[in-house]
Formats: C-alpha cells, structure tokens, sequence
C-alpha cells in the first residue's frame, strides 16, 4: 500500500512502541498451572517479565480447552477446568520479582494501569466447551474477569459448529448448520454480560449467524485474512466485510500456516511483514478500525522475527516503515479492541437498565 504519513516526535520505533498502550488479544496460559508468571521462564513466549522488557501494556490470558466429547461428563469437566484456569490467570497479579500486575475486567481498569506503569491481565475463554449446556456458566466468567469467550475451537460444540471438525470427536462437516439454538441463547447472554462474542476457530455459517444475531460487534480474536491464505481457519472476502459492516473487528495473530501457504522444505515461514501484510489488506478493505494484532503465543504462534513478547517493537518498526501514523499504529495495537470491550460494557449496562 502507498502511504506518506508517519509517526513524528518519536526517535525510534522503540520510543513510539514504549509510549503506546500495546494489547495482545489472545495468548495461551501453561496447564496445569505452574505459578510462574512472574517468572522470566524460557519456555513461556509470553511472562509478565518478558511483557515488561518488551513494552507490553496488556494482554488477554485465556482459559483454553481443547475441545472433548460432547456429553454431561465431558461438559462437567470442561467446566471445572474453565473456571480452575480463570483462577489461575486471576492469580497473575501483585508485585513479585520487580514486575507488577493488575487483572483488569474493564477499559477504565486496564487505561488506569496502563497510566500507572502496571501491567494490565484481562482474562478470556477460549472454546464454549467450557460453558458446556449451561449459560448461567457464563455469569462465573464475567464475575472471574473475562472480557470475551471464543464460541468454538477445533471441533463442533453445543453451542455451534466449527471451522475444522473433528471426525475422530464423531463430527460430521456440520452439527448445527452454524449456531445452536443453545448458541444464541448464549450470544445473547454474553451480550448481557459485556463478554464479547469471539468468532475465531467459528464455521463461517457460525460466524455469519453470530454477526447477526449479536447485538454488541463480534471479534475475531486470533485469525487472519483467506485470500491471503486460504486456510479454514481465516476469514474470506465476504466474513471480512459483514464483519465490517457491524462494526466487528479482526486480530490477526502470529501463526505461520494462517499467514502465508506453507512454504518449501527447508525454507523459513512466517515474517512481521507478512503479517503486516494482512493488516494492509483489511485496511484497503475495511478501515484502519476493524483491524488488530494478536500473537497466539504459548498456543502455537510465533514468528521469526517476533518470536516472544520482548519482540512487539518489530511490528511497531514495520507498521511505521509502511507508513503508518501514531494513531494508526495506536489502533492496531490495542485501541480498536477496548473500543470494542467499550462497546460490550455499554451494551451491557443498557441491558441492565432494561431489565
């Protein structure tokens, strides 16, 4: 893309990335808990001491749970596991080893921290699984500091029907042709609660129906541009400009496979640049408002140059080499997502008028 306007009063990437509030909208915790967050650990791409060093301001923490067998003991367990994980994610604040920490459940709580120099925890769900049949689970989400809960994972649920299925699960191509009636019965408890919905590993009928029937605009917490790279996972021309039209947004996120067509043996995958270049494509697309980065990070994403969350800046160097201004750079990087959780928290207090 041709642009002309950059970052001024700033010396160094660095100094731009060090100034802005940088949020990650999707990384993966250790399970079970091992209590090192507050630990420089080599095996964790993401810690509360590498978010420091690396001018992180926030990150979504989310309770992930692979997807198991859709029954009452399987939902039984993906619940305890849902809500053990949100502990263990509200545990990871304080002041420990020179870092400090805050679990924020709203905008005005992760702007406070982000003020103060604190590091800003917003806890997640990832996969409805953990819900299982019953959508008063999702109130115990809220009330554990959750800001969003991605409707599926790899693997139809009770609430709708997956990108990729899972034969081995007994899945066919489709459950529910899209969202259950369970599945807009949470949407729409969700709505209630000020939890986004998040559409990520959803089928496209799923995403499609959740973009309708939502009354605050859905996220796509981790996924990325399809005609880009046609991976099932990504979202096509169409996804991108409902998405747009509702006024949704879309992260994209650090995974190789979602970025680029698997490249030769022996060769290297996944740059900054490239995903940068999906950034510039919802933009030609969509508007600099429906567009921001996520990492997946201790879930299976990674670059070569962005590597952990000490790396961030790299993005920030390469927003600016295209020629992206501050303020752009400052959407992407976590100004459109709470102008999102923004909009669930209204969403939700109008609710609560109402009823």
């Amino acid at each position: 893309m041709s642009r002309t306007t950059a970052a001024v009063g700033f010396s160094s990437a660095q100094d731009l990335h060090n100034a802005l509030l940088t949020l990650d909208s999707h990384i993966d915790i250790p399970w079970p808990d091992r209590d090192d967050a507050f630990e420089d650990t080599p095996d964790r791409r993401v810690d509360l001491p590498k978010m420091q060093r690396g001018g992180m301001s926030a990150g979504c923490f989310v309770a992930y749970m692979g997807q198991g067998p859709v029954t009452a003991e399987g939902h039984a367990q993906a619940q305890q596991q849902c809500l053990d994980m949100l502990d263990a994610i509200n545990r990871m604040q304080g002041t420990r080893n020179g870092v400090q920490a805050k679990v924020c459940s709203d905008v005005a709580a992760i702007r406070a921290a982000h003020a103060a120099g604190i590091l800003a925890v917003i806890p997640a769900v990832e996969n409805g699984y953990g819900m299982g049949e019953d959508p008063g689970m999702l109130k115990l989400f809220r009330q554990k500091g959750a800001r969003y809960v991605t409707l599926t994972h790899n693997g139809h649920n009770a609430l709708a029907d997956s990108a990729i299925h899972r034969p081995s699960l007994g899945d066919t191509p489709q459950r529910h042709g899209g969202l259950s009636a369970l599945g807009r019965e949470a949407v729409a408890e969700m709505n209630r609660l000020g939890l986004l919905v998040d559409v990520s590993h959803a089928a496209r009928q799923t995403m499609m129906q959740a973009v309708e029937v939502s009354a605050t605009p859905v996220v796509a917490s981790h996924s990325c541009v399809r005609s880009l790279c046609d991976h099932p996972r990504n979202l096509d021309d169409g996804q991108l400009d409902a998405l747009g039209a509702s006024g949704g947004l879309i992260q994209i996120t650090a995974m190789p496979a979602f970025l680029k067509p698997k490249p030769e043996e022996g060769k290297r995958a996944g740059f900054v640049s490239d995903l940068v270049d999906h950034i510039d494509y919802v933009v030609r697309r969509l508007g600099v408002e429906h567009v921001g980065i996520s990492s997946d990070f201790d879930g299976g994403g990674a670059l070569e140059d962005w590597q952990d969350a000490t790396q961030g800046v790299n993005i920030t160097a390469e927003l600016l080499r295209r020629g992206y201004d501050e303020s752009e750079i400052a959407a992407f990087w976590g100004g459109n997502f709470l102008r999102l959780l923004a909009q669930a928290e209204q969403q939700a207090g109008e609710q609560s008028e109402i009823n």
